[in-house]
């Protein structure tokens, strides 16, 4: 037992450092515990000291440690009035039980000498008597005095070590909020996060998984600075600071253009003297593929809008039609299905199967699904462009079979009968060879929400994870809301963001990503609606100019 409660306090403050720091315990003590630890007194702890003192030791400091300063603990003890002891977390006030007469002082470092003698566990042992004798107050003291010794800096500890790249991996998995904290915490994690380009890991990581900030890198030229080993092209972590903010505007800027209807409109005139609509598009970064009423196949250059080539061959309009990097596919109201190749236009084969005109096509990985207005599905093996066989036909839809698609696993047809169907794709399995819709494994799901504004057919629609768009026989295209839509609790009010109104004939087909819309209208036209590259001097909200470029043939 200590003289008083406040002097315990401070004196397990001062074992702790002692505990906590390995490197000090060196020595061990032959004297049982039991002579400090079983005492119940002062008086019986001051006997357990003087058995301390009369056994030898290894410090050389304690060989001089005389039975006089033992009994000089004894004499010093008399009452004392109550003192109020200054700590880093506050005042400790408390009754001492038997109060010294101001010798705490050599008290402390007297039993501070003895307690260097003992072992590691030993010290361990008997830090833990002493503070199961203590109060609960006291305890919290303890512990705010403990909480910041056993933290650790790891990210200032581990450079030191020659870890470097272990503490920029740590970090690396911070947000940008986080990392802006963590550059503001001292200047050797400043020095981290610099030298280990985090900000620009960052950035590369959004690039990757999020196909608005690759589009953005595209479209501004700062991908160039990406993905590249430190060299002397390489920007330093400063830049790559200070562009994650611009970047963000950017983003903000563009969600809000889509909510408010902000655009540039791009205007296609593709009208020729028998030509009344553009029925299928496709687009990429540098050119749009149309298919025409007029039976032709019309390539645009996506930045001038000029046409660069068009291909002839088909007997009615192109209804449907797909490309890649080599070959581009149509399907028309002559029945036919034309594959084409991309650079030179020239025709590399003619399939021939359904009765009437085909409605739509996909193809991917060796395989092309095709739908048709006779209600059936055809299935084709695609070795190479010229090498393209039947391998199955499926049927069971009661009408006309509008669109298809499909994966690894299903084949999905919706059809003029008003059903979707879901049938199992098997490509795999050479020993069927016909296979009925009505057979396969199909199930409807249940209505999430329905969409409702458009006040004649909807002809086409698409979706992404963010919103739905949707084009119908009344020439508007609505942009629609598509987390609102699968909230129930959303009100019907708040789910269509922006109705865009720009066709004067019925609208056809339509494509979008994150920054653009593309359409094809009854009207002749193809319209590209830009949220990205929005001028907004002096214009009014939604309507944006036009530049317009008309095709005619001759």
């Amino acid at each position: 037992h200590l003289p008083s409660i406040s002097n315990q306090t401070l004196f397990i403050y001062l074992f702790s450092p002692l505990l906590l720091n390995s490197y000090t315990f060196s020595h061990s003590c032959s004297v049982p515990r039991s002579l400090w630890l079983g005492c119940s007194s002062v008086a019986e702890s001051l006997c357990a000291l003087r058995c301390l003192q009369s056994i030898p030791s290894t410090r050389a400091h304690n060989q001089n440690t005389s039975g006089m300063e033992s009994q000089n603990l004894v004499d010093d003890l008399s009452p004392k009035k109550n003192t109020v002891l200054k700590l880093s977390n506050g005042p400790v006030v408390g009754s001492r039980k038997r109060p010294s007469e101001g010798n705490y002082e050599k008290e402390k470092e007297h039993c501070i000498a003895l307690f260097d003698q003992w072992s590691e566990a030993d010290q361990v042992e008997f830090v833990e008597r002493l503070i199961s004798r203590m109060c609960h107050y006291q305890h919290g003291h303890i512990n705010s005095y403990l909480k910041p010794m056993l933290q650790r800096d790891f990210i200032t500890a581990l450079p030191a070590q020659g870890l470097d790249h272990i503490a920029e991996n740590i970090l690396s998995f911070l947000d940008a909020r986080s990392l802006c904290s963590a550059e503001l915490v001292c200047k050797e994690w400043q020095r981290v996060i610099s030298e280990g380009m985090l900000w620009k890991k960052l950035i590369e990581r959004m690039v990757r998984t999020d196909p608005l900030w690759k589009g953005l890198s595209e479209r501004h030229q700062w991908e160039k600075y990406l993905f590249k080993n430190r060299t002397s092209e390489v920007p330093p972590n400063s830049y790559y600071h200070s562009l994650y903010p611009k970047i963000i505007q950017d983003i903000e800027t563009i969600e809000a253009n889509w909510r408010c209807g902000r655009h540039n409109l791009q205007r296609i005139q593709c009208r020729s003297e028998n030509s009344k609509g553009v029925y299928c598009l496709q687009y990429d970064d540098d050119k749009i593929i149309s298919g025409l009423r007029d039976n032709s196949i019309k390539i645009w250059d996506k930045q001038s809008l000029e046409c660069l080539k068009i291909l002839t061959g088909h007997t009615g309009s192109v209804l449907c039609l797909q490309y890649d990097e080599r070959v581009i596919v149509t399907g028309s109201s002559d029945s036919t299905v034309r594959v084409w190749e991309v650079t030179t236009g020239e025709v590399l084969n003619t399939l021939i199967h359904h009765n009437e005109a085909v409605l739509h096509l996909r193809f991917a990985n060796g395989l092309m699904v095709t739908c048709s207005k006779d209600r059936s599905i055809a299935v084709w093996d695609m070795a190479s462009p010229t090498d393209i066989s039947l391998r199955r036909v499926l049927v069971g839809h009661r009408a006309a079979v509008n669109v298809v698609d499909f994966d690894d696993k299903y084949i999905v047809s919706a059809s003029g009968d008003r059903t979707i169907k879901v049938s199992v794709n098997y490509m795999d399995y050479d020993t069927i060879s016909t296979l009925s819709l009505s057979e396969l494994f199909y199930k409807c799901g249940a209505c999430l929400r329905v969409l409702e504004g458009h006040e004649e057919l909807v002809r086409c629609i698409r979706f992404d994870n963010k919103r739905i768009v949707s084009g119908a026989y009344d020439g508007k295209i609505k942009v629609w809301d598509l987390q609102a839509a699968l909230d129930p609790r959303a009100p019907a009010s708040t789910l269509c963001l922006r109705t865009l109104v720009e066709h004067s004939g019925r609208v056809f087909r339509l494509q979008f990503d994150e920054f653009q819309i593309i359409s094809s209208s009854h009207d002749d036209t193809i319209l590209i609606w830009d949220f990205l590259n929005v001028s907004t001097n002096g214009q009014s909200e939604g309507r944006s100019p036009s530049r317009t470029y008309t095709y005619i043939s001759r």
